[in-house]
């Protein structure tokens, strides 16, 4: 889908642009399917020099509760490949914030920021692969359950992006659609940690969200910034977040085929948005997510979209030719 020109441009636009925590464990997964270990080692070292006194690695907004666990599952990675002691040190600081010491709810269900009981979609991402990664399946599905009981719409199948856990009830119920990208993402990330029938569970949950999802697609191929407001702005990213979702999955094999061609379909409507400096264009906008501009996210989503894009093709020559 990208040259390899241009996939250095998106990646190159990438590692410039200014990064928190949860962009530090998006850039780390980009890395880990280009085989750059010697960036990925740069970058967790980084992450394990910001670390904070609590186990938060890379983090440099103290506000943020779990969005360190994003990268703390290549600390980990790279920790167990290299047997380096101060890695797995680091690594460890991060687990017991994340399992014991991070703010939570009366069930378990993480918070997403310090000062504040509101449970994230965001979270799903942060959490539940990294859980999945370190060899907590049931902590992952703990986390995945809580924020599904909260945030899941029963009817449509779709998430809203916050709840207070005083009031009750969701922040705006809206479906965010970016929000229900990282449910998406998160949950397929997890779905090859996860044993048995806790994967099997995993993946129909990347399924139906995905099902939810499609039929709210646009005309251009792109979705809504809130998924079900046909009127309102577009966000480029949710496509590269769904197509990387469908993606894994038809990759990995735990959705059917025909998810890999909307996957690839949904990766090109984004392509179509990059700019001549090699952004998506037309995503929420760092920092503040609240108009359409560029971010961090957007550029690594695309890039391991297209990863399991590529992935993917390779699988299907091999079987091919075999």
């Amino acid at each position: 889908m990208l040259d390899d020109d241009v996939r250095r441009q998106v990646l190159t636009a990438l590692l410039v642009g200014q990064r928190h925590s949860w962009d530090q464990g998006l850039t780390a997964a980009v890395l880990e399917d280009a085989g750059a270990d010697l960036l990925l080692r740069a970058l967790v070292d980084d992450a394990v020099a910001r670390q904070l006194p609590d186990g938060r690695l890379a983090e440099l907004d103290p506000a943020c509760a779990v969005n360190s666990a994003a990268v703390g599952e290549f600390v980990d990675l790279v920790a167990h490949r290299s047997g380096d002691p101060v890695l797995a040190a680091a690594g460890a600081r991060q687990r017991v914030w994340i399992t014991d010491a991070a703010p939570r709810a009366g069930d378990g269900t993480l918070f997403h920021l310090l000062g504040s009981r509101q449970v994230w979609a965001d979270t799903v991402a942060m959490v539940v692969p990294y859980l999945a990664a370190i060899g907590e399946p049931g902590a992952a599905l703990a986390q995945l359950h809580g924020h599904r009981a909260r945030l899941r719409d029963p009817r449509t199948g779709l998430w809203s992006a916050r709840w207070d856990e005083d009031a009750g009830g969701p922040v705006d119920p809206r479906a965010w659609g970016t929000g229900n990208g990282w449910v998406a993402v998160g949950v397929a990330r997890a779905v090859r940690w996860l044993p048995g029938e806790a994967g099997v569970a995993a993946a129909g949950e990347v399924r139906r969200l995905l099902d939810a999802c499609l039929p709210l697609r646009r005309p251009d191929g792109l979705f809504g910034n809130v998924l079900d407001e046909p009127a309102g702005s577009t966000d480029t990213n949710v496509a590269s977040m769904l197509g990387y979702a469908a993606l894994l999955g038809a990759e990995q094999g735990w959705l059917p085929p025909g998810y890999g061609a909307v996957g690839e379909d949904l990766l090109g409507s984004a392509v179509a948005r990059l700019d001549t400096l090699g952004r998506v264009s037309g995503a929420c906008a760092a920092p503040h997510f609240d108009r359409p501009g560029h971010s961090p996210e957007a550029q690594a989503f695309l890039l391991l979209a297209d990863s399991a894009h590529r992935r993917r093709a390779e699988l299907r020559r091999g079987a091919a030719s075999s």
